[in-house]
């Protein structure tokens, strides 16, 4: 809330929230729609934005000269529209995110706007790529996402994979999308269309904003001839190119770039060039065989724990993981963790514990924390320590989120530790790879 003297200068302009507004303030003027004030920020400090969809703030004095430009449009009620079943080519399943919000000035909230009408309202082009079918699945920021929700992911697409479509998008949060494309990738396996995951690391209220670029291209995307789970967001920083991954090969690698995904040991599958309508592969894919019937298990385990090896890690922190039914170590190097393999006085060894933990049936596999590389438990004494003690993930070149996200899914149909080592190294859906791509 702006301070007691701004609100004051307000009431008396007649100015509100998402007013369009002037600002005179030495000389200079400054132009734009009133936001509300932010909850950490400056009251004595106005914020607005500028035609180019950025934000501004002004410290605002007794000099100071606020002029009403126009008024906010009230924003008018929508009913809700009963959508036909099977009216599109492309379904959209909603999940929340960036990408599936936008901004109401009036109050400052941010809330879904996934329906048929207001996307076509807010990306008009999406007529001249395809028809669509809209419904939110649920609007969540993807951090609060977890196993429950990529079951229920898995039921609304085993629901869309039964009807006369072309594809599906699934607008979701970037946070933890790789996460998801994970998991979905070896719940929802042998697929005859592309499902293509996308979102937006801006959202499309801003003038950097990377959404209706992500958007289109995933439609373009969905009508290719790819088949399986990608992720589709842009290739670089400019707004011309985006890289469909595979779901089980890709990474947020930027807190907030537009080009935060890559590929991780692989090429991407596809370049995308809206505005040149191309849609080239640069890698190897399985296409789209209408004919191909799924394989659809969405049986996964929600009891797992993914944890970085770090120096000085305790024993008993180690020990205390035992309430998990499985464990996914990140590790360092090779795939390595302290296990004082020399007798170093000052040396703390975890090893013990992990060993316990595998005897008493809790699966312990192995990541590379450095992401880019094939683990080999091998090359140093304590990784042949680790192997030796039962640690699977030997040549294994997953990245830490997919080694989670397959352990979720084969604890959740094996139980015995030698079927759950052979199907954890075995190569289900391009998740391990025979040869790393140095990129």
């Amino acid at each position: 809330m702006y301070s007691k003297d701004i609100l004051k200068t307000l009431n008396k302009g007649n100015i509100d929230i998402g007013d369009k507004i002037i600002i005179l303030e030495k000389n200079k003027e400054y132009e734009g729609l009133l936001m509300p004030r932010p909850e950490l920020g400056d009251q004595d400090c106005i914020v607005i934005k500028l035609d180019n969809g950025y934000n501004i703030g002004i410290k605002i004095t007794n000099k100071t000269k606020l002029n009403l430009v126009e008024k906010a449009k009230k924003p008018k009620k929508e009913k809700k529209e009963k959508q036909k079943e099977e009216k599109g080519d492309i379904t959209i399943l909603g999940c929340g995110g960036t990408i599936s919000s936008k901004v109401e000035y009036k109050t400052g909230a941010v809330y879904p706007a996934i329906s048929q009408k207001e996307l076509i309202n807010n990306f008009p082009e999406i007529k001249d790529i395809s028809t669509i079918n809209t419904r939110s699945i649920f609007s969540l920021l993807s951090g609060d996402l977890n196993q429950k929700h990529w079951e229920i992911i898995g039921k609304e697409i085993e629901k869309e994979l039964k009807k006369d479509i072309k594809g599906i998008i699934i607008p979701h949060g970037t946070d933890t999308m790789h996460y998801t494309s994970a998991a979905l990738s070896f719940m929802l396996q042998n697929l005859p269309i592309p499902i293509i995951l996308t979102g937006a690391q801006r959202s499309s209220d801003r003038g950097s904003s990377d959404s209706k670029l992500n958007l289109l291209s995933s439609l373009m995307a969905a009508k290719s001839d790819f088949s399986g789970i990608g992720i589709c967001m842009h290739s670089n920083l400019n707004d011309n190119l985006c890289y469909v991954h595979k779901g089980t090969r890709v990474r947020k690698m930027h807190t907030s770039r537009r080009d935060a995904f890559k590929s991780i040991n692989q090429l991407p599958l596809i370049r995308i060039d809206y505005n040149n309508r191309t849609v080239d592969p640069i890698n190897k894919y399985t296409k789209r065989d209408k004919s191909r019937k799924p394989k659809i298990d969405l049986k996964i385990n929600d009891n797992i724990g993914l944890i970085y090896v770090h120096p000085g890690i305790k024993p008993k922190f180690i020990k205390n993981l035992s309430d998990f039914d499985g464990i996914v170590l990140a590790g360092t190097g090779l795939g390595h963790v302290p296990t004082n393999a020399f007798g170093d006085k000052n040396s703390i060894s975890i090893l013990k514990e992990i060993t316990d933990l595998i005897e008493s049936n809790i699966p312990v596999v192995m990541s590379p924390q450095t992401i880019y590389g094939r683990l080999n438990l091998n090359t140093y004494t304590y990784g042949r320590q680790l192997k030796k003690a039962g640690v699977i993930g030997h040549l294994c070149d997953w990245t830490p989120e997919t080694a989670f996200a397959k352990l979720c899914w084969v604890l959740g149909h094996e139980k015995k530790m030698d079927k759950i080592k052979q199907e954890m190294e075995k190569n289900l859906v391009g998740e391990i790879t025979d040869r790393s791509v140095v990129l």
